[in-house]
């Protein structure tokens, strides 16, 4: 057998090999039901903010609360800030819808709000001097947090929520 021949025979095994890896694939699509993909129950609802910076850190402390796979997850910049700010109304409405179809549809028990430390949303929308004192920063968080817990408490009584503040190391204190 010549080279482009060899060649040729290759490129049909890699093929075949990608036709069966595909047919593989889409044949486990249809058990996507089985595993919860459709209307049920999750646990919460988690809000947090778009940060790429604590994306990882956001997934291993759900995971470490045994809540993987258990969760609706909303994201907006801001967290807290983003679901109240006036600057962005369109961000309101999205996360109120959020959580009004996570609770018909997943019958979630509870929201958990989590914000971060050195937010650029909390600069963009307050101002790059808001967060600059660690002190008046947590401060400004526990406002935000607290504030969108009442407005969540006043319009869904029976829903829980929780409240957390991470650090750019990943760190989540609870704030009450």
């Amino acid at each position: 057998m010549n080279g482009s021949a060899r060649a040729a025979m290759d490129a049909i095994g890699r093929r075949r090999f990608l036709q069966l890896g595909v047919l593989g694939g889409g044949a486990s699509l249809l058990a996507l039901p089985s595993i919860g993909w459709a209307a049920g129950d999750v646990d919460a609802l988690l809000l947090s903010c778009m940060d790429y910076r604590l994306v990882a850190a956001t997934g291993t402390w759900m995971a470490k609360r045994g809540l993987k796979g258990k969760y609706d997850h909303v994201v907006l910049a801001g967290a807290s800030l983003g679901a109240i700010t006036d600057k962005f109304p369109d961000w309101n409405k999205t996360f109120w819808q959020h959580l009004d179809v996570a609770i018909d549809l997943h019958h979630v028990h509870r929201a958990i709000i989590l914000d971060h430390r050195d937010c650029g949303a909390y600069k963009v929308i307050l101002g790059e001097d808001c967060c600059k004192d660690p002190k008046k920063e947590k401060d400004l968080h526990t406002e935000k947090l607290r504030e969108l817990r009442k407005q969540i408490s006043d319009k869904h009584p029976k829903l829980g929520v929780e409240l957390a503040l991470m650090d750019l190391k990943g760190k989540v204190e609870t704030i009450k």
